[in-house]
């Protein structure tokens, strides 16, 4: 299946803030985030993807149809790098996973920006490091880190290992 990364604008901002509820409620089942009383899970950043230059949000999409598949998320607030690139949020439904979806759509956020990269798999999911080791190891040839619980690595021509946060 080909794809595409549309990115959301504000007149799709509910239906991105829908999908990221379901993201964020099956995240929870490792994390232990609470939903609100209004039976949402609190996103304090999600306007702002939509009014800062620095973030950026994406619907996966089927190329030939425009199905909806999942949505991605990026932004430039990094833990450990000074500058580069973070994956906030990322999820393609259940329905389409396990079809190399995931895989094309990451490879297409990393495409994006070249640079210094972090992605923290969601807390706790096994499953979710798995995904994210095989993506980031399988684009890099092994060139990452993993650290605290984030992968670190660098698409820009010419980086190295040692340009990682805390190599010498």
């Amino acid at each position: 299946m080909n794809i595409v990364l549309a990115r959301a604008e504000e007149a799709q901002k509910d239906i991105l803030y829908r999908l990221l509820q379901y993201s964020l409620f099956e995240e929870s089942i490792h994390d232990q985030n609470e939903m609100t009383e209004a039976a949402l899970f609190a996103y304090p950043w999600f306007d702002a993807y939509f009014t800062e230059k620095d973030r950026e949000a994406f619907f996966i999409r089927e190329q030939e149809n425009g199905k909806l598949l999942g949505f991605a998320m990026i932004n430039a607030y990094l833990q450990k790098f000074k500058t580069g690139r973070s994956i906030g949020e990322f999820m393609v439904l259940p329905k389409y996973r396990r079809n190399r979806i995931g895989k094309k759509a990451a490879l297409m956020c990393f495409g994006l920006h070249p640079g210094n990269w972090e992605v923290s798999p969601s807390f706790g999911s096994r499953q979710s490091y798995l995904f994210w080791k095989h993506v980031i190891d399988g684009y890099t040839g092994g060139n990452s880190q993993f650290a605290d619980g984030i992968f670190l690595f660098s698409n820009e021509q010419g980086s190295s290992r040692k340009d990682m946060p805390g190599s010498s």
